[in-house]
């Protein structure tokens, strides 16, 4: 995982590991799954994810986790269900040897989602 500046999620997600690609990969996949209209990109060197150019959500690769950022509304939304999570400022830490989230990222965007729409 080398530091770089990186312009498309393809390109972010080859700078990692096999075994970490897979759980990217796994996301993404996720994400458009969720809310096949979001708009994919970079942002803050990470993938990002916008509906109608608002952001739904993000995920970064690091040394020993998966970084989900979903937006200050929602952390603040889903406090207690997150409290099972390693938390870092604006994010949630999900361990590499533990399960994706899956549930928890669908409801973190259709949170996100819900609040563009009001």
């Amino acid at each position: 995982m080398e530091s770089k500046t990186f312009s498309t999620v393809d390109e972010y997600i080859a700078s990692f590991p096999p075994e970490i690609q897979e759980k990217l990969q796994t996301i993404r996949e996720h994400i458009f799954k969720t809310l096949p209209e979001v708009t994919e990109s970079i942002s803050y060197n990470m993938p990002a994810y916008k509906f109608k150019k608002k952001p739904i959500i993000y995920f970064a690769g690091h040394l020993n986790h998966l970084g989900i950022y979903a937006l200050p509304n929602a952390h603040e939304h889903f406090k207690e269900k997150l409290q099972a999570y390693k938390q870092g400022k604006g994010s949630i830490q999900i361990s590499y040897a533990k399960p994706i989230p899956l549930e928890l990222i669908t409801e973190l965007i259709h949170f996100n989602l819900y609040k563009i729409l009001l």
